[in-house]
């Protein structure tokens, strides 16, 4: 067999269902069998606007599946080993590297936009970047442990404690997650959407503390929610400048303020906003991404212990399934937002 089915973006909007040359590996790589690929927010613009680093590319960067082959003879007893997979390929060589900060890495390669990802039936995966998979744990579920890792990563940077009150404005995907690590960790959950929102979907995982921000201020919900106080953490995971104002004006004072959505645009804050961040004494956030250790405090082994003892529930979020022929319908769902979905994953039988 030299020959795979793949999705092979060819050029911008033009991803391509194809034969595709089976993946040649490296000593230290593993042919790994895709068996469950979700397509990410990022992938729309990545294939239909922006491209990627260079055509031809396999898109797709949150995968599982199991290791069908080895290069090298030393790692013969992963074949068979049901995995996820880190997507981002360290340099190993930068400062942030050598302080363990792969997430940070200053040259790094990266499954799905790099290099060839996991819209395909295969592709080759370092060993390093293998994170093996209970048996309990469904492929399905195991593909969202990417996405679970954001958020996750997210919540620890901002410092989370038991008995905070954290808003989340966007409960989309990640907002979903979040929430979900949020309340796992001892937390109030607020959350913040609009019209665009399924609200059914939101309650059927147990929260009910919510505002449809398109009837009602958000602002003043949040500080009714919280006796005129405001949030200890405001989480703002859509991207956009009202949001983003929304968490300034929304949090309490001393409070924290976490910016996790990718921004569709420039931010500008007006004056009254920014005086949040003085007056208030806030502290701000950024996050990137996720961390990945070969340790059991690594933000992707926690994220896999906790979706197979059921403390997060990724399985539901998945709203919608297509295989490799069929998934074109699925990207037209999030490009152009026709019905409600929360995590499309494409499926290999």
């Amino acid at each position: 067999m030299d020959k795979m089915k793949a999705r092979v973006l060819k050029s911008v909007g033009n991803l391509e269902y194809c034969d595709y040359p089976l993946p040649t590996l490296k000593p230290y790589e593993v042919l790994f069998r895709v068996k469950a690929c979700g397509i990410c927010g990022s992938d729309i613009p990545r294939i239909f606007v922006n491209g990627t680093y260079h055509f031809p590319t396999i898109p797709g960067h949150e995968f599982s599946g199991e290791v069908a082959a080895v290069a090298d003879d030393k790692y013969k007893d992963l074949v068979g080993m049901r995995a996820t997979v880190f997507p981002l390929i360290p340099c190993m060589k930068c400062e942030n590297c050598n302080d363990g900060k792969y997430e940070m890495c200053r040259s790094y390669d990266y499954l799905g936009s790099r290099s060839d990802g996991g819209f395909a039936e295969y592709v080759r995966v370092p060993v390093w970047n293998l994170v093996p998979i209970p048996d309990n744990l469904s492929f399905e579920a195991a593909a969202v442990t990417e996405p679970c890792a954001v958020a996750l990563h997210a919540l620890r940077r901002a410092q989370i404690e038991i008995g905070d009150t954290v808003v989340i404005y966007g409960p989309g995907t990640i907002g979903m997650l979040l929430a979900q690590w949020a309340r796992a960790w001892g937390a109030k959950v607020l959350l913040v959407g609009t019209d665009v929102n399924n609200w059914d979907f939101v309650e059927s995982f147990g929260f009910f503390d919510y505002c449809n921000s398109s009837h009602e201020d958000p602002i003043q919900w949040v500080k009714d929610k919280t006796n005129g106080v405001g949030a200890d953490i405001a989480v703002e995971a859509v991207g956009v400048p009202v949001t983003a104002c929304n968490c300034l004006e929304s949090v309490a004072g001393g409070g924290k303020v976490l910016f996790v959505g990718n921004p569709h645009g420039d931010f500008t804050f007006p004056q009254n906003t920014y005086w949040q961040i003085l007056r208030k004494q806030l502290t701000i956030f950024g996050t990137w991404n996720s961390s990945y250790k070969d340790t059991h405090k690594s933000d992707w082994n926690i994220v896999v212990d906790a979706m197979a003892s059921g403390k997060i529930d990724a399985e539901k979020l998945i709203t919608h399934k297509f295989d490799l022929a069929t998934m074109d319908k699925g990207l037209e769902i999030m490009r152009d937002n026709t019905e409600f979905f929360a995590k499309i994953m494409v499926v290999n039988k």
